[in-house]
């Protein structure tokens, strides 16, 4: 059973439009890195940075370093937030 505390970090993870795109996006596409992200959303490096921080603080979205740049891929919680945002759709 999830704390209290816990389900405020998974909230705050996904408590914004941009974050939520990249959680999707990665469960589309996983193993980006933020300049991949940054393109595919259309938005600066330092904002997908900012927003894919956030969902790593959350345990939504796991890194990976790959020598010259960090992978991102939603964690398996991630991927359970996804399936329950899809039941509000």
């Amino acid at each position: 059973m999830l704390k209290t505390r816990q389900l405020e970090r998974i909230i705050k993870g996904v408590s914004n439009h941009r974050r939520i795109e990249i959680l999707i996006l990665l469960d589309k596409v996983p193993e980006l890195s933020l300049i991949d992200i940054a393109e595919a959303m259309k938005i600066n490096v330092k904002t997908a940075g900012e927003h894919t921080r956030r969902l790593v603080i959350a345990g939504l979205v796991w890194k990976r370093n790959d020598s010259k740049y960090v992978r991102h891929a939603p964690s398996p919680l991630g991927k359970v937030i996804l399936k329950f945002l899809r039941t509000l759709e």
